[in-house]
Protein backbone atom coordinates (compact mmCIF):
# COMPACT_ATOMS: atom_id res chain seq x y z
CA UNK A 1 0.00 0.00 0.00
CA UNK A 2 1.57 3.07 -1.13
CA UNK A 3 0.93 6.62 0.54
CA UNK A 4 2.29 9.97 -1.29
CA UNK A 5 0.74 13.54 -1.65
CA UNK A 6 -0.11 15.49 -4.39
CA UNK A 7 -1.21 19.07 -4.21
CA UNK A 8 -4.59 20.09 -5.87
CA UNK A 9 -6.01 23.77 -6.74
CA UNK A 10 -10.46 23.69 -5.66
CA UNK A 11 -11.06 27.02 -7.53
CA UNK A 12 -14.25 28.73 -8.71
CA UNK A 13 -16.16 31.38 -8.50
CA UNK A 14 -17.68 33.12 -4.97
CA UNK A 15 -21.17 32.09 -5.74
CA UNK A 16 -20.36 28.42 -7.13
CA UNK A 17 -20.70 26.75 -3.36
CA UNK A 18 -17.42 24.82 -3.42
CA UNK A 19 -16.33 25.35 -0.21
CA UNK A 20 -19.54 23.33 0.70
CA UNK A 21 -18.72 20.76 -1.62
CA UNK A 22 -14.86 20.56 -0.26
CA UNK A 23 -16.01 20.48 3.67
CA UNK A 24 -18.30 17.83 2.58
CA UNK A 25 -16.11 15.12 0.83
CA UNK A 26 -13.06 15.52 3.35
CA UNK A 27 -14.68 16.25 6.56
CA UNK A 28 -18.38 14.04 5.77
CA UNK A 29 -20.45 17.63 7.32
CA UNK A 30 -22.36 19.88 5.19
CA UNK A 31 -22.35 23.53 6.77
CA UNK A 32 -25.14 25.80 6.18
CA UNK A 33 -23.56 28.94 7.17
CA UNK A 34 -21.20 30.48 4.61
CA UNK A 35 -17.62 31.48 5.52
CA UNK A 36 -15.39 33.13 3.44
CA UNK A 37 -12.42 31.81 1.73
CA UNK A 38 -9.56 34.10 2.60
CA UNK A 39 -6.46 33.85 0.03
CA UNK A 40 -5.94 29.73 0.94
CA UNK A 41 -7.73 26.83 2.45
CA UNK A 42 -6.02 23.67 2.51
CA UNK A 43 -7.41 20.48 3.36
CA UNK A 44 -6.42 17.01 2.86
CA UNK A 45 -8.23 13.89 1.65
CA UNK A 46 -7.02 10.29 1.42
CA UNK A 47 -8.19 8.25 -2.23
CA UNK A 48 -7.91 4.74 -2.54
CA UNK A 49 -7.46 5.55 -6.36
CA UNK A 50 -6.47 1.25 -7.13
CA UNK A 51 -7.59 -1.20 -4.92
CA UNK A 52 -4.69 -1.41 -2.02
CA UNK A 53 -3.13 1.78 -3.28
CA UNK A 54 -3.94 4.90 -1.36
CA UNK A 55 -2.79 8.96 -1.91
CA UNK A 56 -3.44 11.76 0.07
CA UNK A 57 -5.28 14.71 -1.76
CA UNK A 58 -3.80 18.32 -0.40
CA UNK A 59 -6.52 20.46 -1.65
CA UNK A 60 -5.77 24.06 -1.99
CA UNK A 61 -8.87 25.89 -1.78
CA UNK A 62 -8.40 29.16 -3.38
CA UNK A 63 -9.97 32.15 -2.37
CA UNK A 64 -12.14 33.46 -5.49
CA UNK A 65 -12.60 37.03 -4.84
CA UNK A 66 -10.87 39.91 -7.28
CA UNK A 67 -8.06 41.33 -4.38
CA UNK A 68 -6.64 38.47 -3.97
CA UNK A 69 -6.49 37.86 -7.66
CA UNK A 70 -2.86 39.39 -8.14
CA UNK A 71 -1.46 36.17 -5.01
CA UNK A 72 -3.09 33.39 -7.02
CA UNK A 73 -0.57 32.71 -9.37
CA UNK A 74 1.75 32.20 -6.06
CA UNK A 75 -0.78 29.07 -5.01
CA UNK A 76 -0.57 27.23 -8.35
CA UNK A 77 2.78 25.89 -8.59
CA UNK A 78 3.32 22.40 -7.60
CA UNK A 79 0.14 21.44 -8.70
CA UNK A 80 -0.73 18.13 -9.92
CA UNK A 81 -4.92 18.85 -10.84
CA UNK A 82 -7.28 21.07 -10.46
CA UNK A 83 -11.07 20.94 -9.71
CA UNK A 84 -12.96 23.70 -11.09
CA UNK A 85 -16.42 24.13 -9.85
CA UNK A 86 -19.16 26.56 -11.39
CA UNK A 87 -22.69 27.04 -10.47
CA UNK A 88 -25.33 25.39 -12.96
CA UNK A 89 -27.71 28.23 -12.18
CA UNK A 90 -25.60 31.25 -12.88
CA UNK A 91 -23.71 30.86 -16.94
CA UNK A 92 -21.63 33.85 -15.78
CA UNK A 93 -19.65 31.16 -13.25
CA UNK A 94 -18.78 29.68 -16.13
CA UNK A 95 -17.28 32.08 -18.08
CA UNK A 96 -15.81 32.91 -14.73
CA UNK A 97 -14.12 29.33 -14.66
CA UNK A 98 -12.66 29.64 -18.28
CA UNK A 99 -10.84 32.38 -17.02
CA UNK A 100 -9.47 30.57 -14.02
CA UNK A 101 -8.98 27.46 -16.39
CA UNK A 102 -6.43 30.24 -18.19
CA UNK A 103 -5.00 31.39 -15.47
CA UNK A 104 -4.47 27.67 -14.09
CA UNK A 105 -2.36 26.31 -17.08
CA UNK A 106 -0.23 29.99 -17.31
CA UNK A 107 0.60 29.26 -13.70
CA UNK A 108 0.49 25.83 -13.37
CA UNK A 109 0.61 24.26 -17.12
CA UNK A 110 -1.25 21.29 -18.68
CA UNK A 111 -2.64 19.37 -15.77
CA UNK A 112 -5.74 17.10 -15.35
CA UNK A 113 -8.70 18.43 -14.05
CA UNK A 114 -12.30 18.52 -13.22
CA UNK A 115 -14.89 20.62 -14.54
CA UNK A 116 -17.47 20.31 -11.69
CA UNK A 117 -21.76 22.08 -12.01
CA UNK A 118 -22.75 22.52 -8.74
CA UNK A 119 -26.23 23.25 -7.36
CA UNK A 120 -27.84 20.17 -10.08
CA UNK A 121 -30.41 19.67 -6.82
CA UNK A 122 -31.57 23.66 -7.46
CA UNK A 123 -34.68 23.78 -9.22
CA UNK A 124 -34.12 27.42 -10.85
CA UNK A 125 -31.76 26.25 -13.61
CA UNK A 126 -32.52 28.61 -16.33
CA UNK A 127 -31.24 27.80 -19.27
CA UNK A 128 -29.65 25.11 -18.06
CA UNK A 129 -29.13 22.81 -20.99
CA UNK A 130 -27.50 25.33 -22.91
CA UNK A 131 -24.98 25.62 -19.72
CA UNK A 132 -24.69 22.18 -19.13
CA UNK A 133 -23.96 21.42 -23.26
CA UNK A 134 -21.28 24.08 -23.05
CA UNK A 135 -19.59 22.75 -19.99
CA UNK A 136 -19.40 19.43 -21.10
CA UNK A 137 -17.65 20.53 -24.46
CA UNK A 138 -14.89 22.79 -22.65
CA UNK A 139 -14.04 20.04 -20.26
CA UNK A 140 -14.14 17.35 -23.55
CA UNK A 141 -11.95 20.44 -25.28
CA UNK A 142 -9.68 20.70 -22.93
CA UNK A 143 -9.17 17.05 -21.80
CA UNK A 144 -10.88 17.09 -18.73
CA UNK A 145 -13.58 15.22 -16.77
CA UNK A 146 -17.02 16.90 -16.18
CA UNK A 147 -19.07 15.76 -13.56
CA UNK A 148 -22.37 18.01 -11.81
CA UNK A 149 -23.49 17.26 -8.28
CA UNK A 150 -24.33 19.12 -5.14
CA UNK A 151 -23.49 19.41 -1.63
CA UNK A 152 -26.37 17.44 -0.37
CA UNK A 153 -25.35 14.18 -2.90
CA UNK A 154 -21.69 13.86 -3.33
CA UNK A 155 -21.39 9.88 -4.50
CA UNK A 156 -20.65 11.05 -8.41
CA UNK A 157 -18.00 13.57 -6.92
CA UNK A 158 -16.44 10.68 -4.55
CA UNK A 159 -16.34 8.52 -8.36
CA UNK A 160 -14.96 12.08 -10.16
CA UNK A 161 -12.12 12.35 -7.31
CA UNK A 162 -11.09 9.04 -7.38
CA UNK A 163 -10.78 8.76 -11.50
CA UNK A 164 -9.19 12.02 -11.50
CA UNK A 165 -6.64 11.08 -9.26
CA UNK A 166 -5.64 8.14 -11.05
CA UNK A 167 -5.56 10.25 -14.21
CA UNK A 168 -2.85 12.32 -12.43
CA UNK A 169 -0.88 9.53 -11.19
CA UNK A 170 -1.26 7.96 -15.11
CA UNK A 171 -0.21 11.35 -16.62
CA UNK A 172 2.82 11.44 -14.06
CA UNK A 173 4.19 7.74 -15.05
Amino acid sequence: MSNFKLKVLLTGTETADKTHLIQKITKNKFQANYKLTVGVDILTKDVEFKQGETTTLSIWDIGAQQRFKFIRSKFYKGSAGALLIFDLTREQTLIEIRNWFTEIKKFAGSIPFVLIGNSIHLNNLKDKEIIRKAAREFAKSEGGIYIETSPTNIDVLEEAIRNFTRRIIESRA
